[in-house]
């Protein structure tokens, strides 16, 4: 590492300013501010700041000149101002100017996406002057409701207005300051997406050209501001891939180096479409600070100094963050805004990060409380605990954990209770036919695929043939265990051997001791777990056991079942006693 002290110059000294000095004075980095006094980030270190406005030229070529290189924490900025100190100062600004004046420019950054080929909505620019009679045009092919956009300076749901039928259009667009011939800002219009879940990914480009993202995570908005981030976002693992690529592959198209947040949207059926971008440490990052191995502000500081990139991956198996929103405006409205925190303070797992703003107004970002945990159900609990509110089923849903799997529905009733002890423990799962000879190439990609898919365990049923559970495993390094299932013949004893003795035909080993002799140590390195015939439930528990080997809350309830089982098995010999054996 470079021991050089260089000093940082960051427009803006809000939150996101603040978070990246604490992280800076780790690395022992200087920061200076360009920023109102007493702001934010001011008050967490001691450089040489500047007092003003950072969209004001000559104010942040003042702090250019103090400083070995330029940032933001917000992008509405004066980008002519700094590309003056790049050219005047030789100040490098990261990420460049361009890029931060395409982002500027929503209708300008959603033309530079789609022409790099990347899934956006379709848009439309409205023409000056001809605002409404445009959105009227549009309105037969868009349908309602349509989003109606400004082209700069929206943000936290500010610039946006939903038009939900043709008597909405005049006064969204008024709404909006009128448009470029009223003294407003441009405007464009986006087709509605009906999303089924928002995603966001950090993206971390350096100046070196390394490129890095971290998990793909779930936002949940409330009034149009961020309210809830969970991480990893509770999606199949294959979306959570394709928004991943498609993140890293919008950085490169808008250019730029630093810490980006890229926002998007995933459909019902599974396509993801990107929202928007932003060139800085963003809202869905901040549970990076407890939950990743390198926070997003510690890994912009990395990008723009050239340094090696930190790791982007979990340190944790599940972690969420809670946005603290101002409920009010003065010392009541202050206590009532922190009560979230309070609450925090004695939850485990929890960490207050409070922005040092001494009014509070509804609406203003006031702090941020993340949470980790054992496992996303943990965290969730915790969620709502710390919220006061009840999780919303439309974003709880767990991604499934264990797979039960059979090669046709008649063997659904001896794996049904598999399902119920599942259900019982709270533990996510999914339940589909894969039949190993009828639909081979589905049965081939449904293992390889569920590891990535966030699968941890695989119950397969061995029914008439009994392949299922051997070739599944001989295709997934996840742990499978095997439900023999009682057929007519030999009543599921051909079944079990198949199992132990894959990929072998059962029937033949079963009949030739000599066979089960001699091929017995070739039937190592593919194991598959066996339970009893038709004994889906120990499958299950089976398949909990193994989750709470990481998990503690799944190996507490397990404890507990335990002791269940124990005490319903004493009250029978207590009443067995009382009764005796010829009344029980």
């Amino acid at each position: 590492m470079d021991q050089k002290k260089r000093v940082v110059g960051i427009l803006g000294g809000g939150q996101l300013g603040r978070m990246l000095a604490e992280y800076a004075n780790r690395l022992g980095i200087t920061i200076a501010i360009l920023d109102q006094p007493n702001n934010p980030a001011a008050e967490v270190t001691t450089g040489p700041h500047v007092q003003g406005n950072f969209k004001n030229a000559e104010a942040i070529i003042k702090l250019g000149s103090g400083v070995d290189i330029l940032t933001v924490e917000i992008e509405h900025v004066d980008c002519d101002a700094l590309e003056r100190a790049e050219k005047e100062l030789g100040k490098p600004c990261h990420p460049s100017p361009n890029t931060i004046r395409i982002i500027q420019d929503k209708f300008l950054q959603k033309q530079v996406l789609k022409n790099g080929g990347l899934p956006v909505s379709d848009f439309d620019e409205l023409p000056a002057g001809g605002e409404v009679a445009a959105i009227e045009a549009l309105a037969p092919s868009y349908g309602f409701p349509i989003m109606l956009k400004s082209k700069t300076l929206a943000y936290d749901g500010r610039g946006n207005r939903v038009i939900r039928d043709s008597s909405d259009i005049a006064s969204a667009v008024e709404a909006l300051g009128g448009g470029l011939t009223k003294g407003g800002p441009g405007l464009y219009v986006e087709k509605w997406v009906r999303f089924e879940k928002e995603l966001a990914v950090m993206v971390a480009k350096s100046v070196t050209g390394e490129v890095a993202s971290y998990p793909t995570v779930e936002t949940v908005q409330k009034d149009n501001i961020c309210h809830i981030v969970i991480a990893p976002a509770q999606v199949d693992g294959a979306i959570a891939a394709k928004a991943r690529q498609i993140a890293e592959a919008s950085v490169g198209a808008v250019g730029g180096a630093g810490i980006f947040g890229v926002e998007m949207f995933q459909l019902e059926n599974g396509d993801v479409l990107l929202n928007e971008i932003a060139p800085r440490p963003h809202n869905s990052g901040h549970y990076t600070n407890e939950a990743s191995h390198t926070s997003q502000f510690e890994q912009h500081l990395r990008c723009i100094l050239g340094l090696p990139l930190g790791s982007c991956d979990l340190k944790v198996p599940a972690a969420a963050m809670v946005n603290i929103l101002g409920t009010g405006s003065g010392d009541s409205g202050m206590e009532e805004t922190l009560i979230p925190c309070v609450r925090a303070l004695s939850t485990p797992g929890a960490t207050v990060h409070l922005y040092g703003k001494k009014e509070c107004r509804k609406g203003r970002k006031m702090g941020h409380v993340n949470i980790v945990g054992n496992s996303m159900e943990e965290v969730l609990k915790r969620v709502a605990e710390i919220t006061g509110e009840e999780n919303n089923a439309s974003w709880s849903n767990l991604a499934p954990q264990v797979a039960i799997i059979m090669g046709s529905d008649s063997d659904l009733p001896t794996l049904k209770p598999a399902a119920v002890i599942l259900k019982q423990f709270g533990v996510p799962f999914e339940l589909t036919i894969v039949s190993a000879h009828r639909t081979p190439d589905r049965m081939m990609e449904y293992a390889r695929s569920a590891a990535d898919r966030g699968i941890k365990v695989i119950i397969a049923a061995a029914g008439g043939a009994a392949h299922l559970p051997g070739m599944v495993a001989a295709l997934t390094p996840l742990p499978v265990i095997g439900v023999p299932v009682a057929l007519k013949v030999l009543d599921g004893v051909d079944s079990l051997h198949s199992i132990v003795q894959m990929p072998v035909s059962s029937r033949f080993v079963f009949e030739c001791r000599w066979v089960r002799e001699l091929i017995g140590p070739l039937q190592r390195g593919i194991p598959v777990a066996t339970v009893a015939i038709n004994n889906s439930t120990n499958a299950a528990l089976l398949a909990i056991r193994i989750l709470g080997a990481h998990v503690p809350l799944y190996l507490q309830k397990m404890a507990t079942y335990m002791n269940s089982q124990k005490d319903e098995v004493l009250t029978k010999v207590e009443k067995l006693e009382k009764v005796g054996w010829e009344a029980y």
